[in-house]
């Protein structure tokens, strides 16, 4: 025997009739404290700072990345030179 149960209501009516916590308010206020945490970060940087911070690290990344390649294509061929 098979039975199904279809409940149509809001998330709101369901956490009510379940006795969960309404948590909307706290994610609001951490929304706008994060926001604005962001935005003041954000405002206090300068374009050429923040690419000087990151630009280095990205270039150095990015050799890191060509060694890494270029050490498993050598690889890769000098065992096919050995088969």
């Amino acid at each position: 025997m098979k039975i199904t149960v279809d409940v149509d209501c809001t998330p709101e009516e369901a956490r009510a009739f379940l006795g969960l916590p309404d948590v909307r308010p706290m994610q609001d206020a951490l929304m706008r404290q994060i926001q604005e945490r962001m935005t003041a970060t954000l405002s206090a940087m300068e374009p050429e700072i923040m690419l000087k911070t990151w630009l280095p690290a990205g270039v150095q990344g990015m050799e890191q990345l060509q060694k890494m390649f270029w050490a498993q294509f050598a690889g890769a061929t000098r065992r096919e030179k050995k088969e």
